[in-house]
């Protein structure tokens, strides 16, 4: 559980897919005027550097973001994101979801972070630390499950395992259904990968019967290098805010371009 660093796969095309989504929402959300929570139960370090030798060993970096960028207008939230880290960061830095929300979040808004990587956690704090964020070293789902219902009431809990552990596919079902029922308000998105062996379907079928009001929206893409098992990502979004199938519409249509 502690082995997963995502320097190695940052500014992927599912963190596209991911990203771009998350930003939306929180973009949307920010449209009224009422304060709001948002929550990550798997944050990673929240800042990446694309430059650094993990990344470019597995190049997905290149194959993802450096080739979809485009896909974004200046205006989009995402575009915002991104240029805002890199005025700060530097040129070959990439914001995961933490710093997303971090640039698109107000200060009257509540961000709680768990992870438990010491590694990741430590760089964690450093990056959100001008956000005033929360860090947990505490596991994400269970530290979820005692917040819920968060104060404000209003906002976002993103769901985003790393699916090392084999039996996420079978508990992920059973602890979203727990929240939901907890935070019967809350946008709780759940990302997945899409592999080549699709353990993501018995999940996706215990959710969708569980919550048929539910936004299922899944991109596919060639795999990143030869031999590997990622072919596409998946975002499960209970509660979907207004509007956000018509941006899920845009991103199949960019997706499939590739």
């Amino acid at each position: 559980m502690l082995s997963y660093q995502h320097l190695y796969h940052a500014g992927n095309l599912a963190d596209v897919h991911k990203h771009a989504l998350l930003a939306w929402s929180l973009d949307y959300l920010t449209r009224k005027d009422k304060p709001l929570t948002y929550m990550e139960s798997h944050a990673g370090r929240g800042l990446y550097d694309l430059g650094a030798p993990e990344a470019v060993k597995t190049g997905e970096a290149a194959k993802g973001i450096a080739l979809a960028e485009g896909w974004f207008p200046a205006d989009h939230p995402y575009s915002r994101a991104l240029r805002q880290t890199r005025a700060e960061r530097g040129q070959n830095a990439y914001p995961g979801s933490p710093l997303i929300a971090g640039h698109l979040l107000r200060e009257s808004d509540t961000i709680h972070l768990c992870e438990l990587h010491p590694q990741e956690r430590a760089a964690l704090d450093y990056a959100v630390a001008p956000f005033g964020a929360h860090v947990h070293a505490e596991e994400g789902l269970a530290k979820a499950v005692s917040i819920c219902p968060p104060t404000p009431r209003r906002g976002m809990l993103l769901i985003d395992p790393s699916y090392e552990i084999k039996t996420d596919y079978e508990v992920l079902p059973k602890v979203i259904g727990q929240i939901a029922r907890k935070w019967n308000v809350g946008i709780i998105a759940l990302w997945y990968p899409i592999l080549t062996a699709a353990p993501h379907l018995p999940m996706i079928r215990a959710l969708r019967a569980n919550h048929p009001e539910a936004l299922v929206h899944e991109v596919t893409f060639p795999p990143a290098r030869e031999g590997h098992r990622m072919t596409g990502s998946g975002m499960f979004v209970i509660n979907p805010p207004f509007g956000i199938a018509d941006e899920a519409k845009r991103l199949t249509a960019r997706f499939r371009s590739l």
